[in-house]
């Protein structure tokens, strides 16, 4: 793989920059002129204006015009250089040319160097154009040279690109490395992939076996460490003490206190104290003992310090699901929960949007939050909110075309499209789409069928509807849309007519579940893989029967979050049920309740956050008034 890597601005990292950004602060900044090529500047990290590399600076070094220094290289290779040009990507350069360590002496015009020709070439190649040809072949020499001659901007550039390379196969190597010449940014981001993709790194990397024992501590002590169960961390410390035991055993005890066994069950624990590296290693086994009393003394109504007891506090997710809004208590909520999957504990959270609203479509993108349309009980919305979860802020978007309640949200490939719903008057059939870099809606062509408490969902190029109400009749039907065609057409029917169904796209297979048939609220669900399936065919019932709820995908599970439900009482009634569905096993399981039963709520997951923290369990170790402070009763 081969990019050539442009200009940008990278933060200063010598005392020489700084020297050099203090003269600068005198010089004016140059016009610009039709015959340069102007960009960003980088040569030096403290720049901040407009930096000119002119096409002549190409042509006198082709040409060796002008030229007035000298560099011999290690192989013995000379290049006829302009000692300016050099010294601006580089403060050894200047420091060497100018003479500025002995000042008595005469200015040197030529520099031996122990830099291969072909990487002084790249090096060059920066100097003079403000780009260079970054490969995977030569990425790690030419940052250890650009490090040894302070070619700062080059060196920026590599760990740049070796960021982009980051993948479970050499993110331990890619660290190890960016360590030796301490690339601070570099090092951050390859801790984090780190991090967030331990379970894959298991898998795919080889160097997890030559990983020195207090990097793995460090590791598997991490409150961020992505995994779904400490059962995982068990087999990372099994593994690797497993690749060299007679050496590594003595480490056993330390790793072993890494896992956080309070959050397995007790016959977990028991499983992992019979491996025969801990029966056999006294202090590890009298520690699992210790931890097997004190879980089979527990009751469940026990006070443990789930946050300071290492032994039972649980990881911060790497995804957080968001549920907004919805109807409870006969009328319409803004209540907003995140639910904490390693806790499995849902949350209050004190950033709800002003306005309550039910029946609205809510999706993620870009690692923003998008509420469309809905009710409130009174109004039918066109408009779009948008709340920043990091920064804790919502914010208008341009409105729709059409007010849409009863809405189907889909978000492919970087838009947000809109089908269906009710505007008050009718149910729709027209839908539109969203360009968040444009802030605008576009009219898309119509369904063929008009839908409002239909569901939509999206296979590689296609989006995909089904069911829904059209004012006279529940419906079956289900269409798609080719978003390169842009024509709508009609798939095979489902086995059971829904309203208030979820569809989720799950693996490229289609999940319906749920809904309302006209009669009863339904527990049933069925799939579709569209090119490979014939029709629809079943799957497990839920455990609760429900319609109008929200679906997320969740550590590869479908998670279903509350709903209208008419099992338990005469007449329907909203619910705060939550429960997952296995596709492998075929088997539904439960999770924590919300806090709030509500129906025609929508929720979304958002993946990554640096502020994760502030929206689970772990967020009363920041503070009692911070962000994310708590703002109710939390299950």
């Amino acid at each position: 793989m081969e990019f050539t890597m442009r200009l940008r601005k990278i933060p200063s990292r010598t005392k020489n920059d700084e020297i050099i950004a203090t003269n600068n602060k005198s010089s004016k900044k140059r016009k610009k002129s039709s015959s340069f090529v102007c960009r960003r500047c980088v040569c030096s990290g403290f720049q901040t204006s407009v930096f000119d590399f002119p096409p002549v600076w190409s042509e006198f070094r082709k040409k060796s015009q002008l030229c007035d220094g000298l560099v011999k290289c290690e192989d013995g290779t000379e290049f006829k250089i302009h000692r300016a040009i050099l010294a601006a990507v580089s403060p050894y350069f200047k420091a060497l040319f100018t003479n500025s360590i002995n000042r008595d002496q005469k200015e040197a015009n030529e520099a031996r160097i122990s830099i291969p020709a072909d990487m002084f070439q790249i090096v060059l190649d920066y100097a003079y154009t403000g780009s260079c040809n970054i490969t995977k072949s030569n990425v790690k020499d030419l940052l250890k040279y650009a490090d040894q001659y302070q070619i700062l901007d080059v060196v920026q550039l590599c760990c740049n690109f070796l960021m982009d390379e980051l993948c479970p196969a050499n993110c331990l190597e890619i660290l190890k490395f960016a360590s030796q010449y301490f690339c601070k940014d570099l090092i951050e981001k390859g801790k984090l992939y780190i991090r967030h993709n331990f379970p894959r790194l298991l898998k795919d990397s080889y160097e997890f076996y030559n990983i020195p024992s207090h990097h793995l501590e460090a590791i598997l002590k991490d409150d961020e460490l992505n995994v779904k169960t400490e059962e995982t961390v068990f087999d990372a410390v099994k593994m690797w003490i497993c690749y060299s035991p007679l050496k590594r055993k003595v480490h056993l005890s330390n790793l072993v206190k890494c896992i956080r066994l309070g959050t397995l069950t007790y016959d977990s624990v028991l499983e992992i104290s019979r491996w025969h590296l801990i029966d056999e290693n006294a202090e590890c086994k009298e520690y699992l003992q210790d931890v097997l009393a004190v879980l089979g003394g527990l009751n469940q109504d026990d006070d443990v310090d789930y946050i300071h007891n290492y032994l039972f506090r649980p990881r911060i997710p790497f995804t957080v699901v968001f549920a907004v809004g919805g109807w409870s208590a006969g009328s319409p909520t803004n209540f907003l929960e995140t639910y904490d999957s390693r806790a499995d504990k849902w949350l209050f959270s004190c950033d709800t949007d002003s306005s309550p609203r039910a029946y609205h479509g809510l999706c993620n993108l870009n690692g923003l939050i998008y509420m469309i349309g809905g009710f409130d009980g009174n109004e039918y919305f066109n408009t779009v909110k948008c709340f920043d979860p990091v920064h804790h802020k919502w914010s208008e978007r341009s409105c729709m075309y059409y007010p849409r309640c009863y809405v189907s949200v889909v978000v492919h490939h970087g838009k947000i499209y809109a089908m269906g719903g009710y505007n008050g008057r009718t149910r729709m059939n027209s839908a539109e789409k969203y360009d968040p870099e444009k802030n605008q809606w576009e009219l898309i062509p119509p369904m063929q069928k008009q839908r409002s408490d239909a569901s939509a969902g999206t296979v590689q190029d296609k989006i995909y509807i089904v069911g829904g109400f059209n004012g006279q009749e529940v419906m079956n039907s289900a269409e798609v849309y080719d978003t390169v065609t842009r024509q709508w057409s009609f798939i095979s029917q489902m086995n059971s007519a829904r309203s208030g169904v979820s569809l989720v796209s799950f693996h490229n297979t289609l999940y319906a579940i749920g809904g309302f048939n006209g009669y009863t609220r339904l527990a049933s669900g069925e799939k579709y893989t569209p090119d490979v399936s014939d029709g629809w065919t079943s799957i497990s019932d839920m455990l609760t029967p429900r319609s109008n709820f929200a679906t997320v995908i969740l550590d590869d599970y479908i998670f279903v979050i509350g709903g209208f439900n008419d099992r338990f009482v005469s007449g329907s009634t909203t619910i705060n049920y939550v429960e997952y569905f296995d596709t492998e096993s075929n088997e539904w399981f439960d999770a924590a309740s919300m806090n709030v039963s509500r129906s025609a709520l929508s929720a979304c997951v958002v993946h990554g956050l640096p502020n994760a923290k502030e929206y689970t369990y772990l967020r009363a170790s920041i503070s009692p008034l911070g962000p994310g402070a708590d703002c109710g009763n939390n299950r």
